[in-house]
């Protein structure tokens, strides 16, 4: 009993145990002051499906060596852009979620390799330069958004010309995976279509990094001189794991789009890989390894704190802003931990 124990410990970590035990702390206050249970793991669960793909981008990067994928706002670009032609063609339902994803895919690639391009250039400070590329891309497409030559009434300002800061997807492909195949059990809603579509994106992931590409493109990130003395071309494989990255975060966008109701352009793109390196961190990842457990897992921890968290608080903080102070402290203590890990630290 005391060696399984030993054993669980040294595989789970204390972080990601005090973690989960503050996670189940909050489940059982929000049950205990009222908040309806059902509802609230619904919530977790969709929550978890519609930000796993964000997630599993950070793989492909950290296999190939670049580290975590601070520039994910590129990939993420990439997937609005093909949401917003899919709507400018007045594509309705599946096929609009279809198209958005096969169009935002050969733009993430182009961006992909340029980005892999430039981290071949700054070996050694991937994850600071990568971050500001991120800021940067975020800032100069808000330029672009103002001067897209877009005509859809849903997605143009009424006076003058570019996008919308929100773009409603009510009548294109709003939550076409949240109620695919749903079904309810008393009060819990189980969004399968879109569990099962981020378990696909995992799956097809755990191929790729099966194949010749992805042995080699994880020798190429274990081991460069190794890799070389090989044959290897190590820039050739961080390209490749870049582009693979950026492609999953323009799908990933693009789920979490359908799933939240709405497009956001502008800055709301600016610190969403902080929330996706924080959560495969959590998961028990580091900077030269990932995995996809660590990716379901980190998912669940973090997207699942911060759903709970801020009922809870706002339960328990009425006065003024005090809820969203808290749920803010938690939100960023999470990312600021889970930054500490990249070291290598516990």
């Amino acid at each position: 009993m005391i060696e399984r124990f030993q054993s669980f410990y040294k595989k789970a970590g204390l972080p990601r145990i005090i973690i989960a035990v503050f996670f189940f702390i909050l489940t059982v206050t929000s049950s205990i002051i009222g908040i309806p249970f059902g509802g609230l793991m619904t919530d977790v669960i969709v929550r978890v499906a519609m930000n796993v793909v964000l997630v599993l981008a950070m793989v492909p990067g950290i296999l190939s060596g670049i580290g975590p994928n601070f520039g994910l706002p590129l990939g993420i670009l990439a997937g609005l852009l093909g949401a917003i032609i899919s709507i400018e063609m007045e594509l309705v339902g599946r096929s609009a979620f279809i198209g958005a994803i096969l169009m935002a895919i050969p733009l993430a690639a182009i961006v992909g390799w340029g980005y892999g391009w430039l981290l071949n250039k700054v070996k050694g400070s991937e994850m600071m330069v990568a971050t500001y590329v991120g800021f940067s891309a975020v800032s100069l497409m808000s330029i672009g958004w103002m001067v897209l030559p877009i005509k859809n009434p849903e997605m143009a300002w009424a006076m003058g010309k570019g996008i919308r800061t929100t773009i409603s997807l009510e009548g294109r492909f709003r939550h076409l995976l949240n109620n695919l195949w749903h079904f309810n059990i008393g009060a819990f809603r189980v969004p399968t279509g879109l569990i099962l579509f981020g378990l696909l994106m995992c799956f097809i992931m755990w191929l790729v990094l099966r194949s010749k590409t992805g042995i080699a493109m994880k020798t190429v990130g274990d081991n460069p001189k190794f890799a070389v003395a090989s044959g290897l071309n190590v820039d050739k494989y961080r390209i490749i794991g870049t582009i693979l990255s950026s492609i999953l975060g323009a799908i990933g966008i693009i789920v979490y789009a359908q799933s939240f109701g709405f497009l956001q352009l502008y800055q709301a793109p600016m610190f969403m890989g902080f929330h996706a390196v924080a959560a495969v961190l959590i998961g028990g990842a580091n900077v030269r390894n990932a995995t996809i457990t660590h990716v379901l897992i980190g998912t669940f921890l973090f997207q699942g704190l911060l759903v709970v968290a801020l009922p809870v608080a706002n339960n328990l903080l009425e006065q003024g802003s005090l809820a969203e102070i808290t749920r803010m402290l938690v939100s960023n203590g999470i990312i600021l931990y889970a930054l500490t890990q990249v070291v290598g630290g516990e």
